[in-house]
C-alpha cells in the first residue's frame, strides 16, 4: 500500500474515532447535565443546612429550646410545635416537637401544616410591596382612586370616651374556682355599656379630615374595624358565603371609622387589608389569591402554603385547640366566607415560612428570584407610625410598626427583648416569626395554641450568639 493512502485510511479513521468520542461525550454530558440540572434545582428551591458554630451561634445553648418545649408539652399548654431558625443563610435549626393530635399520640412531623391566621398579613403585606415596585399603586393613594366607596366615609365619636383605645372590653366572665389550684383570677375590664352590652352608647358623626390611604390600612392607623369599635357595631354587616373581595369590601364603607385616619393605632384584624386585598386584585387584574401564588408561593418555593388545604394534606395538620372550634377543631375563619378571609386565611409550614423570612433578610430576593427591591423591604420594616405603636396597648415602649410587621425600637424599653430592628408579627392560632436584620437571623415558630413561649424562646436564641 502507497504512503498517501496508508495516511488517508488513518486519518478516516481518526475522524470516526472523534466523531465517536464526540457523541459518546455529548451523551454523558446530556446525562449528567440531566443530572446537574436535577441536583441544581433541588439545590437553588432550598434553603441549605448547617451546625449552629459555622455562623456564630451556639449548639449547646440552643439545645436549652429542647427542654423548654418539652417543658410546656407536659404542663399541657401546648401539644406541639414545630420551629426553625436560620442564620446567614443556612438552617440551623429545625426540629418538631410533641404531638400533631394528643388524641392519636401521633408525633408532630416537621412539615405539620399550621393554621397561620394573622401570620397571612405580612405576607399581604409583601403582596402591596410588589406593587408598589411595579408603579401601579403607592403608600400616599387615596382608597377612593380604586374603590369609589371610601371616599365620603365617616367618624364615628362617642360621647363618652371611655377608652383611649376605642375598644369596647367586654366583662370577664366569673370562672369558677371550684376543685381548681389554679391561682388565675378573672380580670374586670371596662366596659361602654354599664347594663346591656348590646347598647349602643350615644355617638355623633363627622367627616374625615383628609382621604384615607393606602398607607392607612398597612399601618392600622385607619380607624376600619377595629377590634370591638363602634364603627363595626352601629353596622354589622357581615360577609356571607357567596362574597368575594368585589362584593364586601365596598359595603365595608359603609361603617364609620373609629377614629380620624392617622391619629391612632388600633388594630383591625380583618378589615383593613380585605380592603388592601381588593385594591391589589384591582391593580393586577388578578385575584388576590392568584397574584400571591404567582408573584410570592411560586418563586419562593412555598410549595405547602395553601388558601385551603388538600383534602389529601389535611392529616398534616395539628389540632387547633379553639374553645369555639366544631368537629375536628381544623377550621378557623374570620367570616362566613372563605375567599374574604384573606388577611388571616392561609395554612402554611417552617419550612416555607423561613423561605419567606429569608427573602426579606436577603433585601427581597432568594433562590435567584428578585421578589421586592431592597429599598422597598426597607420601608416594609422601618417604623411607618411614630409614637403611635408604641402607645397602643398592642405594642408598648420601644415598639414601632411598619407596613404589617411590628418592629422593636429599643430593646431595653420593649417588653420582647428583642435586638433593635427586629420586626415580627404572629397569628391567633399561636404562630410567631421574627427577623434581626443585623444578625441575618430569622426564627419561625409554629404551634395551634398561643403562650409566652415565644418570647422565651426568644431570649435563647439571643443568649446563642457568639459574634
Amino acid at each position: 500500500m502507497k504512503q498517501p493512502e496508508m495516511k488517508q485510511i488513518i486519518n478516516s479513521i481518526t475522524v470516526m474515532l472523534l466523531v465517536g468520542c464526540f457523541h459518546a461525550v455529548k451523551a454523558d454530558e446530556t446525562k449528567l447535565g440531566s443530572s446537574i440540572g436535577k441536583i441544581s434545582n433541588t439545590a437553588i428551591n432550598e434553603l441549605s443546612h448547617g451546625n449552629p458554630e459555622e455562623v456564630g451561634m451556639s449548639s449547646e445553648v440552643l439545645k436549652k429550646i429542647d427542654g423548654l418545649v418539652q417543658q410546656y408539652i407536659d404542663a399541657g399548654r401546648i401539644e406541639g410545635a414545630v420551629i426553625g431558625i436560620i442564620r446567614q443563610s443556612k438552617v440551623i435549626y429545625l426540629e418538631a416537637h410533641g404531638v400533631l393530635e394528643g388524641k392519636t399520640s401521633k408525633p408532630m412531623p416537621e412539615d405539620s401544616i399550621f393554621i397561620m391566621a394573622s401570620s397571612t398579613k405580612p405576607v399581604i403585606g409583601l403582596a402591596t410591596m410588589i406593587l408598589f415596585d411595579d408603579g401601579l399603586i403607592s403608600p400616599d393613594d387615596p382608597v377612593s382612586k380604586y374603590i369609589p366607596e371610601y371616599k365620603d366615609v365617616q367618624v364615628v365619636i362617642p360621647t363618652k370616651l371611655v377608652d383611649k383605645d376605642v375598644k369596647v372590653k367586654s366583662q370577664a366572665k366569673k370562672k369558677s374556682v371550684k376543685n381548681s389550684t389554679s391561682k388565675t383570677k378573672a380580670k374586670s375590664k371596662k366596659d361602654w355599656y354599664s347594663k346591656n352590652k348590646r347598647e349602643i352608647p350615644e355617638y355623633r358623626l363627622e367627616k374625615i379630615n383628609r382621604p384615607l390611604t393606602i398607607h392607612d390600612l398597612l399601618t392600622h392607623t385607619a380607624g376600619l374595624g377595629t377590634k370591638g369599635g363602634l364603627g363595626s357595631l352601629i353596622v354589622k354587616d357581615r360577609a356571607t358565603p357567596e362574597d368575594t373581595l368585589a362584593t364586601w369590601v365596598p359595603r365595608m364603607a359603609a361603617r364609620p371609622l373609629d377614629f380620624q385616619p392617622g391619629t391612632r393605632w388600633a388594630y383591625s384584624s380583618g378589615s383593613g387589608l380585605k380592603v388592601v386585598g381588593r385594591i391589589i386584585e384591582i391593580a393586577s387584574g388578578m385575584s388576590l389569591h392568584e397574584f400571591i401564588q404567582s408573584r410570592i408561593l411560586d418563586p419562593l418555593n412555598m410549595k405547602d402554603t395553601y388558601w385551603d388545604v388538600p383534602e389529601d394534606q389535611l392529616y398534616r395538620m395539628p389540632y387547633k385547640f379553639h374553645s369555639k372550634a366544631k368537629g375536628n377543631g381544623r377550621v378557623i375563619g374570620e367570616d362566613l366566607s372563605t375567599y374574604v378571609s384573606n388577611s388571616g386565611g392561609l395554612f402554611s409550614t417552617a419550612r416555607d415560612y423561613l423561605h419567606f423570612q429569608q427573602m426579606l433578610v436577603n433585601g427581597g430576593s432568594l433562590f435567584g428570584h428578585q421578589i421586592l427591591k431592597s429599598e422597598t423591604v426597607a420601608m416594609m420594616t422601618t417604623n411607618q407610625v411614630g409614637n403611635l405603636f408604641s402607645q397602643a396597648a398592642k405594642g408598648g415602649p420601644g415598639q414601632g410598626y411598619g407596613y404589617t410587621t411590628a418592629i422593636t425600637l429599643d430593646q431595653k424599653k420593649s417588653r420582647n427583648g428583642q435586638i433593635e430592628g427586629t420586626y415580627s408579627w404572629g397569628g391567633a392560632a399561636g404562630t410567631v416569626s421574627w427577623t434581626t436584620p443585623s444578625k441575618k437571623l430569622s426564627v419561625v415558630y409554629m404551634v395551634q395554641k398561643p403562650s409566652d413561649l415565644p418570647r422565651k424562646i426568644g431570649a435563647i436564641v439571643r443568649e446563642a450568639i457568639i459574634d
